[in-house]
């Protein structure tokens, strides 16, 4: 705890340790005059062996300011001046609460331990690691990882917290982590195992796709050959049911007629004479009436008669 910055202090202490400050003078005695100011505000004056503010008891025989039990409110900038030239000297103060001691803890995963110091958050702390009480350089960090393949029996681990006032050093441990039955990650076995589980589930419904495929392809290629098989079955069937028939009318139509036809004399004289009469009679009949519907048109003679006496 400080009012001025860390980076600018010259002098360090701890919250409730006692601090002294050297003056301007290295000379014993009082024979000169004397002030110390703290953030520009007098805490000790004295002209000559006079003193005007504060006490006797907080300058040293060399004139050095003496700070007991300090403060966060002690810290600031402190300025002894004197009447001689060169009398200035001014000093930064940091006052800094001390640190606690750290707890050291491990966790042991599948490829590496992990160690953590834990420690009270203060100002401008720093960490620091030892393996088998050897300092691992360049290791600040709160955390330290060691894999384990490293990792060796009874290898014993501390860490340190310190700040400019004060340090503490954490217990030792020994980590007892058993190396991983396998050689990978297990986030790399989970991932090879599910890009596998994947891998098999696609190859799946491939392969039944495939078959979906292939049994539709059986089935149109069946029906197709049953298709066509009852279409050449229809086909030789059509030739030997219709070449008889075919036959028979073209033998018909083509072979001559073995009955004689009539002569026109005989059908005439096979006919009796009442069927010559009913037959004239018919014929005149519808003659008679044509002739009393149609137009005076003479009637033509009738050689019916004529012809069937010949």
């Amino acid at each position: 705890i400080s009012v001025v910055s860390s980076n600018s202090c010259d002098v360090y202490a701890a919250v409730g340790q006692s601090v002294t400050l050297p003056s301007v003078h290295d000379q014993p005695g009082n024979s000169y005059s004397l002030q110390w100011t703290h953030n520009k505000k007098v805490v000790f004056s004295r002209q000559q062996s006079k003193v005007l503010v504060g006490k006797a008891g907080d300058i040293s025989e060399y004139g050095a300011l003496l700070l007991k039990n300090l403060q966060a409110a002690g810290a600031g900038v402190y300025e002894a001046s004197t009447q001689t030239p060169n009398g200035t000297r001014t000093h930064h103060l940091c006052v800094m609460e001390k640190v606690s001691k750290p707890q050291l803890s491990y966790v042991c995963e599948s490829n590496a331990v992990h160690l953590k110091c834990d420690a009270a958050k203060r100002q401008d702390l720093a960490i620091s690691w030892t393996q088998d009480k050897k300092a691992i350089p360049s290791e600040t960090r709160q955390t330290l990882s060691i894999s384990l393949t490293e990792l060796k029996e009874q290898t014993s681990f501390s860490c340190s917290v310190y700040n400019k006032v004060s340090k503490e050093v954490s217990q030792t441990l020994k980590p007892t982590c058993k190396s991983p039955l396998l050689c990978f990650r297990m986030q790399t076995v989970v991932a090879v195992l599910a890009g596998a589980a994947g891998l098999i589930l696609l190859l799946f419904i491939t392969v039944v796709v495939l078959c979906c495929f292939r049994r539709r392809s059986k089935t149109q290629m069946k029906f197709r050959d049953k298709e066509e098989s009852r279409m050449l079955s229809l086909k030789k069937r059509e030739p030997e049911a219709m070449s008889p028939d075919y036959e028979t009318m073209h033998s018909i139509q083509n072979s001559p007629s073995s009955t004689p036809k009539p002569s026109p004399r005989a059908c005439y004289q096979s006919v009796s004479p009442s069927d010559a009469q009913t037959e004239n009679r018919s014929l005149q009949l519808p003659t008679a009436a044509e002739g009393q519907q149609s137009s005076p048109v003479p009637k033509p003679r009738t050689k019916n008669a004529q012809t069937l006496n010949i």
